[in-house]
């Protein structure tokens, strides 16, 4: 079968990949074209536009790329028309997929029906049949609308067929509020994790490597926004710890260098899952590596610069319908990790947290001992394989 995948940031083109992986196990004539990213194009298939191309965000930046986000958004759906995929799966992105979701509903339905086998009466010879494919429209790791945007569930309803989620409340959100069943397929974050501590020679973390690692984001603003009051908040560590910044397959390694010139802070490209195994504490851009960091077993602080911080404080409390930010506190419902955003983010709070969590600090052993719930929360289940399985039930 034919599958049309579209991932548009770094976390979306390693789950992507997971799940590509596990398609061609369950279906060996599986054949790829996708929006995505290096991790995807090593699973094979067609790579039509890297994501690097596309993951801008931000009002600001949206706005002054506009032109060329609509380009790409008009060119992959025209892509999708000729390639005339059995499945469309979207993975997360929700600015540029649901639009895309929109586009293939609206096209499938003004397909001719595919042509039936009947003898021809003057010949006898069958007529031919023309195929014309209806893909499914999937969608693997939900948008986040339980925290904002949440009117986007009209769209998502007409316009997706299945919906795979990742986080295990998210089942109450869409389920229970919105009566729209979805398929919780279990995280495939604690998956890739698990498979990677699998795969490594299983050893007790040494903590006299003393190593405090730096995970700033994958996207160029969030880097520019957090890297620096991180920077600063770790100078007083220097010669105590080893301070190592994680750089991002989407990120090339001199921009790092414009920041880290002549300071304190190592740094080492892709290789987050190694520097997360062997660091001791961690400070986190919000997003997906703040769960990685989780599932490490690193005591973290989460930090979200914003600009007008006030305002956007008061924002935040009155336009996102959620109490946190990072997945972390988000799955296990209570503030496991201290969140420092918009107006308690400051070089100086970043310091105190830091200390708080680093041995002989007051927060360590609470904050490793509340990680459990997160871990139990998440379960065990294979979520690239589980979401294949599905996928490829619905489409038989």
């Amino acid at each position: 079968m034919k599958y049309y995948l579209i991932a548009g940031e770094a976390s979306g083109d390693l789950h992507a990949s997971s799940l590509m992986r596990s398609l061609k196990a369950k279906d060996p004539e599986a054949e790829f074209r996708y929006f995505g990213g290096d991790l995807m194009a090593r699973e094979g298939g067609t790579l039509v536009k890297h994501y690097r191309e596309l993951a801008y965000m931000g009002f600001i930046p949206v706005l002054m790329h506009l032109r060329t986000i609509l380009r790409n958004m008009k060119m992959c759906k025209r892509d999708i028309a000729e390639w005339r995929p059995d499945a469309v799966i979207l993975v997360d992105y929700p600015g540029f997929n649901l639009s895309i979701a929109k586009f293939v509903h609206k096209w499938r339905g003004n397909l001719p029906s595919p042509i039936a086998h009947h003898p021809s009466p003057a010949t006898h010879h069958p007529s031919p049949i023309t195929h014309h494919p209806s893909p499914k429209i999937y969608y693997y790791i939900a948008p986040k609308l339980w925290a904002w945007k949440e009117y986007r569930i009209k769209s998502l309803k007409r316009d997706v067929d299945e919906l795979f989620s990742i986080l295990p409340f998210e089942v109450d959100f869409f389920e229970g509020k919105h009566h729209y069943p979805i398929h919780y397929v279990g995280n495939p974050t604690a998956q890739e994790v698990r498979e990677w501590l699998k795969n490594e020679e299983l050893r007790v973390k040494n903590e006299e490597l003393n190593i405090v690692a730096l995970l700033a984001g994958s996207r160029r603003q969030e880097i520019k926004d957090n890297l620096p009051a991180m920077i600063k908040a770790t100078r007083h560590l220097a010669g105590r710890y080893d301070v190592v910044l994680a750089g991002a397959p989407s990120i090339e390694e001199d921009y790092y260098r414009t920041f880290i010139e002549g300071t304190h802070v190592r740094l080492v490209m892709n290789q987050t899952y190694q520097l997360l195994s062997e660091a001791t504490a961690a400070l986190v851009t919000s997003g997906t590596a703040t769960l990685e960091t989780c599932m490490f077993s690193v005591p973290q602080v989460v930090c979200y610069y914003t600009p007008l911080k006030h305002v956007i404080g008061f924002l935040r409390r009155l336009v996102l319908k959620v109490k946190y930010v990072s997945l972390v506190n988000l799955i296990a419902d209570r503030e496991v990790v201290t969140e420092l955003v918009a107006e308690t983010f400051s070089v100086s709070n970043i310091r105190r947290e830091l200390e708080a969590i680093l041995p002989g600090g007051d927060r360590r052993q609470q904050m490793l001992d509340d990680y459990r719930e997160v871990y139990r929360r998440l379960g065990e289940s294979n979520a690239p394989d589980r979401a294949a399985e599905l996928m490829i039930s619905y489409l038989k």
